[in-house]
């Protein structure tokens, strides 16, 4: 396929990802540094800020399964168009609560748009940019990273200069700025429907760039997943390999969702900082991905480095908690700096579903299989986290908790770490797959 320009008879499209791949990371992490400016205008318990912290893998697992068979009834531009809005009117209603239940009640809004944005927006990449795939994803990841580390650097000074509201509502504004483009191309789409391409590239499969190209647009973003064969989805119930790859994706995700629920609130308790100082902390915990998200994809399809990046990212984690535990005011940068390469696990559970499935078929079953038990378990944590701290008053127990989860997962690690698939596990346990 000949490469074009990306601008050319694109640019809706290209402005459309951009502002919806901005929107789903900025409504995750804006929210956390500006709660105790809220609860000086209503109660909100630490429950609730874990019931908060626990919304995006819930509907993330949730919405990631429903989105695919929405998206085959209604089409993907009509689904795009419903998640925007979602994320829009959720984000700006963020803005407007005026109790902790109305606080969570919008912010399921929010995550229920984002969970569908999660699946829609690589098929909206394959589609208008197929010959541009790899700068598109490029483009795509860097988005989601940026709008990680931004929204916590700015919310705490923009809640002190206007408020707490503005800070939270208009992060909507992006998300409602980005119906257009894609309004747009909807109703241009309805009277001038895009031709079927005619042309593909002839791709060999022994060879090797193609598997690094695939790996790298994996691990970049959220997999898109649409409905999985129900026998083979059926069959990694009972494989070792698929559980341990669930439990790795559930690890990494456990660590990012309660460090957005919590650690700026927990950094301030315990590092003796101002909101400001632990929003811009967050930020730095979140900037520590992206390097990890360009180089792991690399490493492990190139160099099988799978187990020693695994186990960076768990001593690395280890050795962040134990320094927050022991002495969180003498270094707290280096803790959260150190205790943000547990990202590692995140764009390596990713790669692995490219890799530890020979097809696209089976790849499409692991990868609704590991999302939906791996959002599903770190769901429990941040509002086991909360109701820990609120138990206790203080952040040990809790932080002992996250230490436990990366011990425990060691030994998923360990068998995510064998070079085999899914397929070879399955007939030397059980005979053909």
């Amino acid at each position: 396929m000949t490469a074009r320009p990306l601008w050319q008879g694109r640019t809706l499209a290209l402005v459309g990802i951009v502002l919806v791949a901005f929107s789903l990371r900025s409504a995750v992490a804006s929210l956390s540094p500006v709660i105790d400016h809220i609860a000086e205008d209503f109660p909100v318990s630490p429950v609730a800020v874990g019931l908060i912290g626990a919304a995006p893998p819930v509907c993330f697992a949730l919405f990631g399964l429903l989105t695919p068979l929405f998206e085959r009834r209604f089409g993907l531009e009509r689904v795009a168009v419903t998640a925007i809005a979602l994320m829009a009117v959720g984000m700006l209603l963020r803005g407007l609560a005026f109790d902790s239940v109305g606080l969570l009640a919008a912010t399921a809004v929010v995550f229920a748009g984002v969970g569908s944005g999660n699946v829609l927006l690589p098929p909206l990449v394959k589609k208008y940019f197929p010959d541009r795939i790899g700068v598109m994803m490029t483009v795509y990841s860097t988005t989601l990273a940026v709008s990680t580390f931004l929204p916590p650097l700015v919310a705490v000074p923009l809640a002190d200069a206007l408020s707490w509201r503005v800070s939270l509502g208009m992060w909507g504004l992006f998300a409602a700025i980005a119906l257009v483009p894609w309004v747009t191309l909807l109703l241009r789409e309805r009277s001038n429907p895009m031709p079927a391409p005619t042309e593909t590239e002839e791709i060999d499969p022994t060879d090797g760039r193609h598997d690094l190209q695939d790996a790298v647009a994996v691990a970049t973003g959220p997999i898109s997943t649409s409905p999985a064969n129900p026998r083979y989805f059926a069959r990694l119930w009972r494989l070792p390999l698929a559980w341990a790859l669930a439990l790795v994706f559930a690890t990494s995700s456990t660590m990012a969702y309660v460090s957005f629920a919590w650690m700026p609130t927990m950094l301030v308790d315990i590092g003796d900082v101002t909101p400001a100082t632990a929003g811009f902390l967050l930020s730095l915990f979140a900037l520590i991905g992206l390097p990890c998200s360009m180089l792991v994809p690399i490493l492990v399809v190139r160099y099988q480095a799978t187990r020693p990046l695994f186990f960076v990212g768990v001593v690395a984690g280890l050795v962040g908690v134990l320094g927050l535990l022991l002495a969180p005011t003498a270094a707290l940068a280096l803790w959260v700096c150190v205790f943000g390469l547990s990202a590692i696990m995140f764009p390596l559970s990713l790669v692995l579903l490219s890799i530890r499935a020979r097809t696209p078929e089976s790849a499409v079953a692991l990868s609704g299989f590991v999302q939906s038990i791996g959002y599903a378990i770190a769901a429990v944590f941040p509002l086991l986290v909360g109701l820990l701290h609120e138990t206790t008053q203080g952040w040990q127990v809790p932080l002992f908790v996250v230490g436990g989860v990366l011990v425990a997962a060691i030994p998923a690690g360990i068998i995510a770490g064998r070079r085999v698939t899914i397929e070879d596990e399955w007939e030397r346990r059980y005979g053909r797959w």
